[in-house]
């Protein structure tokens, strides 16, 4: 039998960090570690989850983790001020990682795909772990062959920190892919309320929307003569990454250098 996976998961008190952590330990192929958050206090992280096979305390310091435990992957679920030195951290550890925190800018990626690639591991950038968005992307993307048209609408719940969404950017630019270049839009167009109109991302309008009750949610909507397409993806439970996350640790174990998207490893 092959030797497991090793896991750690950082910001595992978050609402995607406690699902990870259930499901890495209920995988037969990885073995879970280690937890980490800033809010640890060194508590037994099986009393958090109510599940007594959790048997590991809560570390607040990801350097004293990573000698502890020396995992073989890292899964990062934790906020835009921490993802970068968490990353560079662990891939200067030799540790390949898995990243699920928006907010890494261009800079920061060019610099971390250098490191993943003196350090000889890999690193994947996932700005949507459900697989029904995947294929929401890829659809919309095939889409913008035949409707040059198209805004964006994403919802989520009123916690999440950036907006708009990683997925969200990462749509208007897998659109932008497979459109000819537009001239610019309507120049006569007035906002009476700033912002009214959306974010812009390559001449994709993007409309964030923030509220109770969210998970994740878009729906890309083309416009033609006479004609519309909407595009919709729905998650309602976090539960639904699980796969997605899974999916891209066994994948990166084996990859080397950076991987941004989860259609990359589908």
């Amino acid at each position: 039998m092959a030797e497991k996976i090793k896991v750690i998961i950082t910001g595992a008190l978050g609402k995607m960090g406690v699902e990870a952590v259930k499901a890495v330990h209920e995988d037969n192929e990885l073995s879970l570690v280690g937890v980490v958050d800033v809010k640890g206090k060194g508590e037994n992280f099986s009393e958090i989850v109510n599940n007594k096979e959790i048997n590991l305390n809560l570390e607040n310091d990801l350097d004293r983790i990573i000698a502890k435990t020396k995992p073989d992957v890292m899964v990062d679920f934790t906020n835009p001020q921490a993802v970068f030195n968490n990353v560079k951290t662990a891939l200067s550890n030799k540790i390949t990682c898995v990243v699920g925190t928006t907010g890494l800018n261009e800079v920061e990626l060019n610099q971390l795909e250098k490191l993943a690639i003196e350090q000889e591991v890999g690193v994947a950038v996932i700005p949507n772990f459900a697989i029904g968005a995947v294929l929401m992307m890829k659809f919309a993307k095939d889409a913008a062959k035949y409707f040059s048209d198209v805004e964006v609408i994403e919802l989520h719940h009123d916690q999440k920190m950036d907006a708009p969404s990683g997925t969200a950017i990462k749509t208007a630019q897998m659109i932008t892919e497979n459109r000819e270049q537009r001239p610019p839009r309507n120049t006569k167009e007035f906002e009476k309320v700033a912002g009214a109109r959306g974010g812009d991302v390559n001449q994709v309008r993007i409309h964030s929307v923030r509220l109770p009750g969210f998970i994740a949610h878009q729906e890309v909507i083309f416009g033609g003569v006479g004609q519309s397409l909407t595009i919709r993806h729905d998650s309602y439970d976090r539960v639904g990454f699980m796969p997605g996350v899974i999916m891209a640790i066994k994948h990166m174990i084996e990859t080397k250098g950076l991987v941004y998207g989860l259609e990359n490893i589908m």
